[in-house]
């Protein structure tokens, strides 16, 4: 892991299109900006996280094929 030191509204680039902004600091917080192009995802860890849970789960479950050929029929109508 590496390890740097920033202070309010000093950067640090991660390539050449994500900056992250340190906004501030209260207490045990650190506020950060990110400035990145519109086509990348960014999500707290936590968030992310849950995200490929759920996504590893639907990738697992079988789709039981007449009742898809039935919700689909319906979907028509």
């Amino acid at each position: 892991m590496l390890v740097l030191s920033r202070k309010t509204g000093e950067s640090i680039m991660i390539g050449d299109q994500v900056e992250l902004v340190i906004l501030g600091t209260e207490r045990d917080q650190v506020k950060i900006g990110i400035r990145a192009p519109r086509h990348l995802q960014v999500f707290r860890k936590e968030i992310y996280a849950m995200l490929k849970e759920t996504n590893e789960e639907a990738s697992q479950s079988r789709v039981d094929q007449t009742e898809l050929a039935k919700l689909l029929k319906n979907k028509e109508k």
